[in-house]
């Protein structure tokens, strides 16, 4: 018997490893060109540099302003975590607690807009932000980002598995709905919260396609713009783009590697019911 539970273990122990390192193929290669000339990218022949450039990462970061972009992805990720932390919370309290006229219709027209492609609202989001003049601005960059319907969907699925008992006995006490939510349902929702801000963050940072349409200037560029200029501003210097990649991916990487439990816990917060 224990024999025969070896062989199931070791050929899951051999798959899983087998599929990290697919996943982890496209991030060697990207840190393996990053070291290479661009003549020597071009060769082929083989994937390890032959004489590991680093200074190809001090090169890339300053011929462009990266440190600028830098600021720029930490402030616009940062407030979004924030928005969509405070919108998510107080609506997901709402549509779990509080019991008003077409709540639950409510709640499945917010789900329905999930099922409608980003791009589609990206032209009317523009218009808006261009009307109020926010175009290359802060304002313009976070405002449309601060509300998540997935972050409104996990805080109230949450809310749901939070005692009631508790809520009761503070409003026994004599406290207002405003400190139930505050001091007895968003202290015990901070694994959703935190999950949350996480997914919110990471989703900022590696945000691309808002951030090119409403900035112009380049030192309102946020990092994932200053990689994509690569292409047209330098011929496509590959390693000066990967290198650029690298040191963009390091702190999200960095960030995997203290937080990952609460990506595990979103995965289990998704099914909540």
């Amino acid at each position: 018997m224990p024999d025969r539970a070896v062989a199931p273990r070791t050929a899951r122990g051999l798959l899983l490893a087998a599929a990290c390192l697919v996943m982890a193929a496209p991030f060697a290669w990207m840190a393996l060109t990053s070291l290479m000339g661009q003549l020597e990218v071009f060769a082929g022949g083989s994937l390890l540099p032959r004489s590991p450039r680093w200074s190809n990462y001090p090169e890339a970061l300053t011929v462009q302003p990266f440190g600028r972009y830098f600021v720029n992805s930490l402030v616009f990720a940062t407030a979004v975590a924030a928005g969509q932390v405070a919108t998510s919370a107080t609506a997901g309290y709402a549509f779990a607690r509080l019991d008003f006229p077409g709540r639950d219709g409510l709640f499945m027209l917010f789900l329905s807009t999930m099922m409608v492609p980003a791009v589609v609202v990206l032209i009317p989001r523009f218009l808006m932000i261009e009307a109020l003049g926010w175009i290359d601005t802060y304002q313009g960059l976070i405002s449309t980002e601060l509300v998540s319907v997935w972050g409104i969907f996990l805080m109230r699925q949450y809310f749901r598995t939070v005692p009631r008992e508790l809520e009761d006995a503070a409003r026994v006490d004599g406290a207002g709905r405003v400190r139930i939510f505050w001091s007895v349902a968003l202290p015990l929702a901070k694994p959703a919260v935190a999950t949350l801000a996480l997914f919110a963050f990471v989703d900022a940072w590696k945000n691309l396609l808002w951030p090119l349409l409403v900035t112009r200037s380049m030192e309102m560029r946020v990092v994932e713009v200053g990689i994509a200029a690569f292409h047209s501003t330098y011929e496509i210097h590959w390693p000066y783009q990967m290198a650029a990649g690298v040191a963009a991916v390091l702190p999200i990487a960095l960030l995997f590697l203290f937080t990952q439990r609460y990506f595990v816990r979103g995965i289990q917060l998704e099914g909540i019911r």
